[in-house]
């Protein structure tokens, strides 16, 4: 039986749920500040259960369920990046930071459950995690639900793609370079040696060498996010280093493209790498290519086979910026999309 006081998502409630959600600061490591509004939005849908799952100090992931053995589960991350900025509604739009990444998606989401309960389906949760943003320390907590979720055939994970599936993500690579050199001073270069120039020409000889492009996760691209040496403008500089973040291919070569390429003394470490990862094509469904990477590759193991689909109303390019804002023509698309994603896994 479908549950009797399960409200229709109209406007007045999209923009007032997603208005609530946004007033709060809930930028990473401030999750918590969220839990008030998220109990209150859930408790509106006729969550039966929800619960707080501890992460790491105060910071918890929220479950919500609506049986004892769900099917399909829905996700979504409850952190922002910074700075803070308050919602404000403009027509059919609602600007502020997380209105599309992702309270928007959680608003959508939930949306689209109260319209499966209306039907009479319940065998759906929802899954909000913290820290996306950063380390993804919630999606890496939630695989200790798994014993709790066999039944689960698919895991419909939250983020902007424009209502489109998204093919899968590229991976992470954090490669840091150094360079090494000896200190002198500025007036007598020549008994010192710059660490600073062999750095500069390393980075411009790997921006000169083509990248390849893969036809469902797009191009391996790599950013100089941050480069540092030397000790004063009056000395020759001993140090450098940059630090390199690469949108890395499966089989990726480029740490090794890297090393290979180090002047006398460079020295290329990993610091971080996270595989690349391909999602499932879903028939009857619009696919894209995303550039920016989720929590999906770690959520998707809480699913019997791992069918795993990112997908969520509003573009990439709005989020983590100043205009960030969202259309409730999108919510209104996405809210829809999902309902008929999950009615698909439903009826198996």
């Amino acid at each position: 039986m479908s549950p009797p006081d399960v409200p229709s998502f109209g406007r007045d409630r999209l923009v007032s749920d997603l208005v609530a959600l946004c007033e709060v600061d809930s930028t990473t490591g401030q999750e918590a500040a969220l839990l008030p509004v998220l109990r209150r939005v859930l408790h509106a849908v006729g969550a039966p259960r929800i619960e707080e799952l501890p992460v790491v100090g105060e910071r918890v992931n929220v479950l919500a369920t609506w049986s004892d053995a769900p099917r399909v589960l829905f996700s979504t991350h409850l952190d922002t990046v910074p700075p803070f900025i308050p919602p404000r509604v403009q027509g059919d739009r609602v600007e502020g930071r997380g209105t599309v990444d992702a309270k928007g998606q959680i608003v959508a989401q939930l949306a689209a459950i109260a319209g499966l309960l209306r039907r009479g389906e319940r065998d759906v949760a929802w899954l909000g995690v913290v820290g996306e943003e950063t380390d993804s320390i919630g999606a890496q907590a939630a695989l200790a639900l798994a014993p709790r979720l066999r039944g689960l055939r698919a895991v419909i994970d939250g983020e902007p793609t424009g209502n489109r599936l998204a093919t899968g993500q590229r991976g992470i690579l954090h490669l840091r370079l150094c360079c090494t050199g000896k200190a002198a001073h500025s007036g007598t270069p020549e008994v010192g040696r710059s660490a600073i120039w062999p750095l500069l020409d390393w980075l411009q000889a790997l921006r000169a060498r083509p990248r390849p492009v893969d036809p469902d996760l797009g191009p391996e691209i790599w950013n100089l996010g941050r480069i540092e040496g030397g000790r004063a403008p009056n000395v020759v500089p001993d140090f450098a280093a940059a630090d390199l973040f690469v949108r890395a291919l499966p089989g990726s070569d480029f740490a090794s493209v890297a090393a290979g390429l180090a002047p006398e003394g460079g020295q290329a470490e990993v610091l971080h790498e996270t595989p690349a990862d391909r999602f499932p094509r879903i028939p009857g469904h619009e696919h894209a290519v995303v550039p920016f990477g989720s929590d999906a590759p770690r959520l998707r193991r809480l699913a019997a086979d791992g069918t795993v689909v990112l997908v969520g109303p509003g573009a990439i390019e709005r989020a983590h910026s100043e205009d960030e804002h969202v259309l409730l023509d999108e919510l209104r698309d996405g809210i829809d999309l999902l309902q008929r994603l999950a009615a698909r896994f439903l009826d198996g």
